[in-house]
């Protein structure tokens, strides 16, 4: 058994004496070739304090002014620290419930994740692993702005596989929280079509009784009958959002700890990151297929190049992977008969990561099939567009084929994703 469960309580800081509704923005990595979300999302904040002025959208990762609003983020940072904009909660750990868009409610406790029992390495065999492959390039920019950070906002949410709801579930009922007295932090709307969220703190008691039901799902034995998987290092956690913001987290304490003895390793506040855990099993939660435009290239020639890769690949439906296509004013279906990958997303990601190496372009990855048949219209373009992987594969999948191809699913749509509220000094 793991000596020490890798998710923990952790001090946790809430802003104060501002508008939640201005404060909290969806993470960062959400509507990258939409950069008109994040323009109205500019207007709509204005000169409040908001956790977009903390954050860097991804569809400013590339922008020749990059290193200037990295500049200003940890400015900003370091302003609202020194304004005390922020409120303490020391060795939290936070209930929260999203009410989302859909109506349906996603329950989630938040706390802080120990990056020594993580790795997102191919065939990693630690507690908490990637579930996607990651890339190693989009690492370095991410580190340039956690590096000099005093303070990290999280959107990364945690998988448990936990059927029986042992975890979470306690605090489910408003009634039941009553009766631990457990205090309400906050409550609000949130923007853009977010939904509504609140969260509870939990005593010293319900958070050992979290660590008490980790240790259970943890326990080898456990482990081994319940996945058939005798022999092979236990899976706790899987990375279900945020895989590069915990890689990057991953990346920077490997450097700090090379310069900080080991006996201080432990109470290193940059060994851990705040995550949201989340039960595989939550009613709410649903995997959406994330689908692919390609940019800046001639789809004609992609697809001839994409039936020479696969014999007897053809248009139109048949038996094999079928992946809808979609550009211009064509649309249609794709079938690859005898795919050597399991999911259709392998078939597809492994063919443009060795087309795009030798043509060029760009891919985006895209939530939505409006937006892909929107963006696709566009000349130069291209849509692909992929069907959902059934949640209960996860585990097993991570377990015995390690990570997915990138981009496999998404939990939810844009809107749905986490959205930054909390921090934690990081320095």
């Amino acid at each position: 058994m793991t000596k020490q469960i890798a998710f923990s309580p952790a001090d946790i800081l809430f802003p104060r004496d501002c508008n939640l509704y201005k404060w909290s923005v969806v993470a960062c990595d959400q509507y990258t070739s939409e950069p008109e979300y994040w323009e109205r999302v500019d207007t709509l904040v204005g000169d409040a304090p908001s956790t977009l002025r903390l954050i860097l959208p991804e569809s400013k990762l590339e922008s020749e002014n990059v290193e200037k609003e990295i500049q200003g983020i940890h400015d900003s940072m370091e302003r609202y620290l020194k304004e005390e904009r922020f409120g303490m909660l020391e060795h939290a750990m936070v209930y929260v419930e999203r009410t989302l868009a859909n109506g349906k409610i996603r329950r989630g406790l938040v706390g802080k994740m120990d990056l020594e029992q993580y790795s997102y390495e191919k065939g990693a065999q630690t507690p908490v692993r990637a579930t996607e492959g990651t890339v190693l390039s989009r690492i370095p920019p991410r580190m340039r702005v956690r590096r000099d950070a005093p303070i990290e906002l999280p959107h990364i949410m945690v998988l448990i596989d936990d059927p029986e709801n042992t975890v979470i579930g306690p605090y489910a009922d408003l009634r039941q929280r009553r009766k631990f007295n457990l205090e309400e932090l906050y409550e609000f709307e949130m923007m853009e079509n977010g939904g509504r969220i609140s969260g509870w703190a939990l005593k010293e008691e319900q958070q050992t009784s979290v660590n008490e039901a980790l240790k259970k799902l943890a326990d080898p034995a456990r482990f081994e009958a319940f996945y058939h998987a005798v022999g092979r290092a236990p899976l706790i956690f899987a990375i279900g959002d945020g895989n590069h913001s915990l890689a990057t987290a991953k990346a920077c304490w490997d450097e700090i700890k090379q310069k900080v003895p080991e006996e201080k390793w432990m109470t290193h506040p940059a060994r851990y990151a705040l995550v949201e855990l989340v039960n595989l099993h939550d009613e709410s939660l649903e995997f959406e297929a994330i689908h692919r435009v390609v940019f800046d290239v001639d789809p004609e020639k992609l697809l001839n190049d994409f039936f020479q890769a696969f014999p007897g690949a053809h248009m139109g439906e048949g038996e094999g992977h079928q992946i809808g296509c979609v550009y211009g004013e064509t649309q249609g279906v794709i079938t690859v008969p005898n795919p050597t990958a399991q999911l259709e997303v392998g078939t597809l990601q492994g063919f443009l990561d060795t087309w795009m190496a030798e043509h060029g372009g760009r891919v985006d990855y895209i939530h939505g099939e409006d937006v892909v048949r929107r963006l696709a219209a566009q000349k130069g373009c291209i849509g692909f567009l992929l069907p959902p992987m059934a949640k209960g594969k996860l585990f097993p999948t991570v377990i015995f084929d390690g990570a997915l191809p990138r981009k496999t699913f998404s939990m939810g749509e844009a809107h749905d994703k986490r959205f930054y509220l909390e921090a934690r000094k990081i320095r």
